[in-house]
């Protein structure tokens, strides 16, 4: 047992995470009236798998692409000092211009707002897009910002105390969502 961390209870398995993914691609099709001006965009690292997953099943549902970019907010964060001296910065790749189109930005979990905000923020210097839209699989509480989702796989109220963490087959060899109790000596690390 990790004297870090110790697991109080899973939230999602595989078929669920599938399903909640599949119902948050009807919702964007049916609030977009469609797949027109659409563009998914995953906030690196665990967005973009699940950006592709959406757009998989958009694709499954309308028979269409919708084009998927990948974000990355490293610069734009508000804690970067507190990263290291030399955070990894990583590419970002929008395979359209954003301008004029509805922008959905994909995250795998939304806390305190500021992931999102830094986002914003990157978004807006690639172009000027007409909507932007925001798609999330956990919201876990505790805004520290005005920020909302317009999509959310499940809200799961934490305490301070807990962590939520996601884990995707792209990225972590299997998919899950558990949640976790952080002793009060650990620091949990930037994921």
């Amino acid at each position: 047992m990790d004297l870090k961390t110790k697991t109080k209870a899973e939230i999602m398995d595989e078929d669920r995470m599938r399903r909640t993914l599949i119902r948050i691609a009807h919702e964007l099709i049916e609030r977009n009236r469609g797949i027109k001006d659409l563009v998914l965009v995953g906030i690196r690292r665990r967005g973009v798998p699940l950006a592709e997953r959406i757009a998989r099943g958009i694709q499954e549902i309308e028979g269409e692409s919708v084009p998927i970019g990948v974000l990355d907010i490293t610069l734009y964060r508000d804690d970067l000092t507190t990263i290291g001296p030399q955070p990894m910065v990583h590419q970002t790749k929008l395979p359209v211009d954003i301008t004029d189109k509805t922008v959905v930005l994909v995250d795998d979990v939304l806390y305190t707002g500021r992931t999102v905000r830094a986002a914003l923020d990157a978004l807006m210097d690639l172009g000027r897009p007409r909507k932007i839209l925001l798609a999330v699989l956990i919201d876990r509480g505790h805004r520290e910002l005005p920020i909302r989702a317009d999509f959310v796989g499940r809200n799961v109220p934490t305490s301070k105390r807990e962590v939520i963490y996601v884990k995707v087959k792209e990225i972590d060899g299997e998919d899950e969502v558990v949640i976790e109790e952080k002793s009060p000596y650990y620091k949990t690390p930037f994921r």
